[in-house]
């Protein structure tokens, strides 16, 4: 085995921000293997390692050596390299030259074009790591892209926070490089706090993690992580509670401390009295505290929080009381939110939403919650909601948007909606009209959850609706990677309500009933649909990506006018099932024959009609009309029901009949009257076959 190393490279900087911290890992150690394989270099592992002071790169068992490497070289061409005899010219014995090869070892090769040329094949020596590594590990420094990043005092080079030292080291001894000034070392610095007052001297790559550990620094994020999760439950447990997996909450706070220690803190139970996700919002997003219930469930708030600091149990009381004080504060201004808005009634808030502008073009929240109010009742009567739903339905239209400008939602935008449905219940309002209220901003997000009672349905997608069909109507449509209203999250969450609620509604039908206040010409009116039906189609083909349906299946169901988007998904999730039964597999090369054929038509010059069985001169051709004709009653039965993958299993008794026709009858018959009725049996076929899906789209 060759001669190895194990490598380490760290990037010590100021606070890197959390949000920042595991992709530039990501980056990193995809950089490295990248750049270690193009130079050669053999290794066994590359891993990356890392908190918010620093980046690490771990190689192991890298050679010292690179890899031999054969390098061909095209030359002249046959022609110019010999002359009349055979004999090497000139330019071919330059060329071997250059190459430090022999004429007599060239290679006469066709090129990809077939043209004959002299190659020469050489072997190029690795070089040792020493020469390689100091560019390749300081390119590695600066590969990583930032999605924010700044420069720094007499520094040339931006980075998400300035970078303080580099450590490089392979096995004992220091890689020498700099960069932008600063020169590699052989030491690191510990926990900002509780580690030595000097640098830490690292002799081997492999005394890193020791050396670093024993400085108060949990450099592997793993471990660190799983270990903040272990103190948090059992603080929980301690002070009788639960704290429910809150992945991106303790993704960030692995991200902010090096040496973790969590502890249990308190507030004041009257503080429950304030609805519990205000409390929720004020801990999570303001202190990065972890809330604590009651049950599993999550339905009982107690007056715990769980807070992590950036070091061990040392003062942990003063550190407690501290977080509680700052805690106290917070929340008695959510107290003081709570109590002002509840002095005047919900409704009383509307009228103030005369004065909040939603868009310069589109008028005022007021204005735009009339829209709403019109399009839910639209919308309301397209699901066939009960008369009482539609009631609620129109209530919660009016009042959507109030808590938009209370005091508590301006301080905490994150519980809009949630307000909204809080103040209503205080007030002895309509609990069905209050879940509306809230319901109607669902999903706010991937992996949120959606509504589901038939107001807060009805009023989530007309909210949508009339905020995609105004931003459309002014031009303000989303163009690569660019959407600043967040339209391509809206048009989701549309998609999403329908599909995942199975409603039966048609997209165009509900597209331009969100365009009507907008009062379009005929033309422009006209374009703006198209232009919101392909919007939607889109997201519709991302949700179904998203259900790892077959790249071919979703164009063939999206071939066509999508309709109703739970239809589309159920077309595409039939045909998925169908094409992983043999039998049916089978049949789809003979049905996209037909549809191959049947497009041809109007290229023969010929006008297709009814089906004359009197022209069927050919035994192939009768029986397969004979079968077409038995089965098209069914199909379309089972195609009018939904029942799409009955539709399909019918459709395979059309194989037989379709081949023999395919394989034993000229379509272009000599005689038009036959030519055109041949080429309407196959229409009729491949429209038939097509409804549900195109399945001239499907690979293979």
């Amino acid at each position: 085995m060759a001669d190895t190393r194990n490598l380490l490279l760290e990037i010590g900087t100021e606070e890197i921000p959390a949000r920042f911290c595991q992709p530039a890992l990501d980056q990193l150690k995809a950089n490295a293997e990248k750049a270690l394989t193009a130079a050669r270099l053999d290794y066994t592992l590359a891993d990356v390692f890392g908190s918010p002071r620093r980046l690490v790169l771990y190689v192991k068992d890298l050679a010292l050596v690179q890899r031999e490497m054969e390098i061909v070289q095209k030359g002249p061409s046959k022609k110019v390299a010999f002359d009349a005899e055979g004999k090497p010219t000139i330019p071919a014995q330059k060329f071997a030259q250059s190459q430090g090869v022999a004429v007599a070892d060239l290679e006469i090769r066709k090129d990809e074009k077939g043209g004959e040329y002299l190659f020469a094949r050489r072997l190029e020596q690795g070089q040792s790591i020493a020469k390689v590594l100091p560019d390749l590990l300081a390119s590695l420094v600066l590969s990583i892209d930032w999605p924010k990043s700044m420069r720094w005092a007499d520094r040339s080079i931006r980075y998400a926070r300035p970078i303080k030292w580099l450590l490089a080291m392979l096995g004992d001894r220091r890689v020498p490089f700099a960069v932008d000034g600063i020169e590699t070392v052989n030491t690191t610095l510990g926990h900002r706090t509780l580690g030595p007052g000097m640098p830490i001297t690292v002799d081997n790559a492999d005394d890193y993690f020791a050396k670093v550990g024993r400085g108060y620094v949990m450099v592997d994020q793993n471990v660190r992580k799983q270990l903040i999760w272990q103190q948090i439950t059992a603080e929980a447990s301690r002070v009788g509670g639960h704290v429910p997996e809150d992945a991106d909450l303790l993704e960030e706070i692995n991200w902010l401390v090096e040496q973790p220690t969590a502890f249990a803190g308190s507030f004041a139970p009257t503080f429950l009295d304030v609805p519990a996700q205000v409390l929720v919002t004020t801990m999570k997003e303001n202190q990065r505290y972890f809330p604590v219930y009651r049950d599993k469930d999550a339905k009982e708030l107690l007056p715990y929080f769980i807070a992590v600091r950036n070091g061990e149990q040392d003062h942990i009381d003063l550190v407690r009381a501290g977080n509680e004080k700052v805690l106290a504060a917070r929340l008695s201004d959510a107290r003081f939110f709570w109590d002002e808005d509840r002095k005047q009634p919900f409704a009383a808030f509307n009228e103030k939403l005369r004065n909040v502008v939603f868009q310069e073009k589109l008028g005022t929240q007021l204005q735009r919650v009339e829209r709403i109010m019109v399009l839910a009742g639209k919308v309301a009567t397209m699901l066939h909601l009960p008369q009482e739903e539609h009631k609620q339905a129109a209530q919660a239209a009016r009042l959507c948007k109030a808590d938009l400008v209370t005091k508590m939602v301006f301080e905490f935008p994150e519980v809009q909606g949630y307000m909204g449905q809080q103040y209503l219940l205080r007030e002895g309002g309509d609990p069905g009209v209050a879940l509306a209220i809230y319901e109607h901003y669902l999903p706010r997000g991937a992996g949120d959850e959606l509504p589901r009672s038939g107001p807060g349905i009805a009023v989530a997608l007309a909210d949508k609706l009339d905020t995609l069909a105004g931003y459309f109507s002014i031009g303000m449509i989303p163009t690569g990677s660019q959407d600043p209203f967040a339209l391509r999250r809206a048009a989701q969450g549309v998609m999403q309500t329908i599909v995942e609620n199975r409603l039966a509604v048609d997209m165009v039908e509900l597209a331009g009933a969100a365009l009507e206040p907008y009062n379009l010409d005929g033309a422009t009116g006209i374009k703006v649909l198209g232009d919101l039906a392909e919007f939607f189609k889109a997201r519709l083909k991302v949700l179904m990506e998203g259900r790892n349906l077959r790249y071919d299946v979703i164009d063939a169901v999206l071939a066509g006018i999508v309709g109703g988007p739970y239809d589309a998904m159920r077309r595409a999730e039939a045909l998925a099932t169908m094409l992983t039964e043999g039998e049916f597999a089978a049949v789809t090369g003979a049905f996209k024959r037909v549809s191959n054929l049947a497009s041809k038509a109007g290229e023969a010059g010929v006008a297709v009609g009814e089906i004359d069985p009197m022209l069927l001169e050919e035994a192939a051709e009768r029986e397969l009309y004979a079968t077409f004709v038995d089965v098209r009653p069914d199909m379309k039965q089972a195609l009018n029901e939904g029942e799409y993958e009955r539709f399909y299993r019918i459709a395979t008794q059309l194989k037989s009949p379709v081949d023999a026709f395919l394989d034993n009858v000229r379509v272009n018959a000599d005689d038009s009257r036959v030519r055109t009725n041949r080429y309407s049996l196959l229409v009729a076929l491949a429209e038939l076959l097509s409804a549900p899906a195109d399945l001239a789209r499907l690979a293979g």
